[in-house]
């Protein structure tokens, strides 16, 4: 990977293949955002029938351009493209933005044609930005680079946004113009076909004044790759992403429970996987990204409100409280200090009502005490600006607060901002947040807590068991190849939970009836009798399982039923019949690019009911095999619930990793179920499971 992209963000002079005197074409749009965002180098327009594009003087080639150029947008028909990438191998230049539309995502032809450019690229050592895109934006003064054909001209900021989308990137951009926030850099890269979203994740990483980024990804060509580089730059600064594509029906069409329940959640466990913030709305990600990248991280959870309004503060409680916010109450000692500062009519708590009337010197008392409660973690303010209070130096008193502590402080700011308007420029320059509803602010204030959890959570250890024996396994899922079978017997999927040292109840699979009588004494009763047949995907659902079978009577009886039912072919798989405790389900998918999808839930009827079940993509560290097992809506029966005892968490972090570990090993697995393990005092132990190749 290669991520030194400033021919891109910093180019010294800018040219443009394509352009055009026709005021409605991106030949002349991309020419007129340079102008009027005063870009600090030479802009060559190309065309060799005119002389001149909005004042500057045109050039028949690229090659008649008399200096050095670090940048080319390419905006002409897709079959003279890789001919003008070729120029400007010759020419020298670093980086082309290809504008045009037209190539891979229009099939065969389109790939031959972005094939071919991209291989005169690679000769000359050129990067490509697009096929199909927008292009970038760079904010900085010192080059003022909008080598884009969008309309929205940021000022200059902290957040950087790259999208595969350029409608989602600009409806983002335009966001923040409109909250009247900076962005520092912009990126939108279309189809891909070479600088990824991956290396522009990593260069706005190690940009100094980048201090938020904002992505938008409906693919990535390399997961893997992404996730490694998402994980390093999120340990220094936020990444903030929207989820789209989060439903599958073709997910339907699945033949085990994973598949059906898992769907189209790859990309969201993928931003987990990296430490990504995730939001499920635009308008949430941009709040979340204003308040992170001007505010510091939040230590804990712990927040002090003020306010000099009573109703909005309701509102923020009920909304910071269902976030999983914790509002603790003042220390006598704090609200001893605040009645000697407060007026006769404020409420002394938290939250602290400083009452409307409250001046800068009430509000500066209020700041100064919540900032030095060590209960409190973080600061979110109430702030209307009535006409009789001095606002302006109000807000001057909240931004030397700001600047001067170590905790957040994010705002609900009521007011005109129009005829408040010296308000709200000291608010901005301070870099205080400024939302216009509670909730907003709460849940922004929320994202900072988010983020921090994230960086200060334990990563784990990815556990290598040394007991396994890869060998058996290979066997069987070799043997099953040259049969031609995808779908494993239950002999098979039992010898491989066994090789990995993976519980199971006691079994034998036998060939008739006569064999499973036999088999079903020598295990034990009770008994469980199940129909063996790779054809049999769910066996309860056509008579194929008997649970709880006490004699040898019995067991030929219901032995025979099946037979008669199900066809002379089938095979008996006899097993020990446990008690029956919490029953929970593991599961394992193959996701292309990714690796496994590992399941965790409640098992048996549960998960088709429920559907309470959680993710994460394999390796799992025994960490994260922990969050799993807490992040079911049912937890509360993990740990045992009035009277109930819990399971043995240990042993379930352990199974976890041990399905983990195999797919690793034995990637060709392609669906795996475990449904259900019996979970009863200290024991767990799979009584059912199913494996697809």
């Amino acid at each position: 990977m290669n991520d030194n992209l400033d021919a891109f963000f910093k180019p010294r002079a800018v040219a443009l293949i394509g352009a055009s005197q026709k005021e409605l074409s991106i030949g002349n749009v991309i020419i007129k955002n340079l102008i009027h965002y005063k870009f600090q180098g030479p802009v060559y327009p190309i065309n060799p029938k005119v002389d001149e594009i909005r004042g500057l003087k045109a050039y028949p080639s690229i090659m008649d351009v008399p200096g050095e150029v670090d940048l080319v947008h390419i905006v002409i028909p897709p079959p003279f493209v890789p001919e003008e990438v070729e120029s400007c191998g010759k020419k020298g230049v670093k980086a082309i933005i290809v504008n045009t539309a037209g190539f891979k995502e229009m099939g065969a032809e389109g790939k031959a044609l972005e094939d071919d450019f991209l291989a005169r690229a690679k000769k000359y050592g050129i990067r490509i930005v697009g096929p199909n895109c927008q292009g970038t934006i760079n904010s900085d003064p010192a080059f003022n680079a909008y080598c884009n054909f969008t309309f929205t001209y940021p000022e200059p900021g902290h957040i950087s946004v790259v999208a595969q989308s350029g409608g989602v990137g600009a409806v983002i951009m335009q966001a923040f113009y409109d909250m009247g926030i900076g962005q520092r850099m912009y990126a939108s890269n279309g189809n891909g076909s070479d600088v990824s979203i991956t290396e522009i994740i990593s260069y706005y990483g190690k940009d100094d004044e980048t201090r938020a980024i904002v992505l938008y990804a409906e693919s990535l060509e390399n997961p893997k790759e992404f996730i490694e580089t998402a994980k390093k730059v999120t340990a220094r600064k936020p990444i903030l992403a929207i989820t789209a594509g989060r439903t599958d029906k073709g997910a339907e069409a699945s033949r085990s429970h994973i598949g059906g329940l898992a769907g189209s959640i790859s990309m969201e466990l993928i931003y987990k996987k990296a430490g990504i913030l995730t939001f499920g709305s635009q308008e949430d990600l941009c709040h979340a990204a204003v308040a992170l990248s001007s505010q510091p991280m939040p230590k804990g959870n712990k927040v002090g409100i003020i306010t000099n309004t009573g109703g909005p503060s309701v509102i923020a409680i009920d909304e910071l409280v269902s976030c999983g916010l914790e509002i603790p109450p003042l220390s006598e000692k704090a609200a001893e200090a605040l009645k000697g500062t407060m007026l006769e009519s404020a409420s002394i708590r938290n939250p602290l009502d400083v009452v409307a009337t409250a001046g800068p010197g009430h509000f500066k008392s209020a700041l100064a005490v919540m900032m030095n409660e060590p209960q409190f973690d973080s600061i979110y303010l109430n702030f209307v600006t009535p006409p009789f209070v001095d606002c302006e130096n109000v807000a001057r008193e909240i931004a030397a607060a700001a600047k001067a502590g170590d905790k957040p402080i994010v705002c609900n700011y009521m007011t005109d901002k129009q005829k408040w308007g010296g308000t709200s420029k000291i608010l901005k320059e301070g870099e205080i947040p400024c939302f216009d509803f509670a909730e907003t602010a709460a849940r922004a204030l929320h994202a900072l807590v988010r983020y921090n959890n994230i960086r200060s959570a334990k990563t784990g250890e990815v556990k290598h068991f040394t007991d396994v024996n890869t060998g058996v396994v290979r066997t069987i899922l070799d043997n099953a190849r040259l049969k031609g079978r995808d779908v494993l017997t239950a002999a098979e999927v039992y010898g491989i939970l066994e090789a990995y040292c993976v519980p199971v109840a006691s079994w034998k699979v036998t060939e008739n009836v006569a064999s499973a009588v036999a088999a079903a004494s020598e295990i034990g009763y009770p008994v469980v009798i199940k129909a063996d047949s790779s054809a049999i995907i769910h066996k309860s659902d056509v008579g194929g399982v008997a649970i709880n079978i006490q004699n040898a009577e019995e067991a030929e009886k219901v032995a025979a039923a099946m037979q008669s039912k199900l066809g002379s072919d089938i095979r008996f798989f006899v097993q020990k019949f446990l008690p029956k405790g919490r029953e929970l389900i593991i599961g394992a998918k193959a996701t292309e690019g990714v690796g496994h999808i590992i399941m965790f839930g409640l098992g048996g009827i549960f998960v088709e009911i429920l559907k309470d079940v959680v993710f994460s993509i394999s390796p799992v560290s025994d960490e994260e095999a922990k969050e799993m097992i807490g992040g079911i809506k049912a937890s509360a029966l993990i740990h045992g619930f009035r009277g109930e005892s819990g399971i043995n968490q240990e042993k379930t972090v352990e199974i976890i990793q041990r399905i983990s570990m195999l797919c690793c090993d034995f990637p060709e697995i392609k669906e795996l179920d475990l449904n259900p393990l019996f979970a009863s005092g200290n024991e767990i132990c799979a009584v059912d499971a199913r494996m697809i190749l």
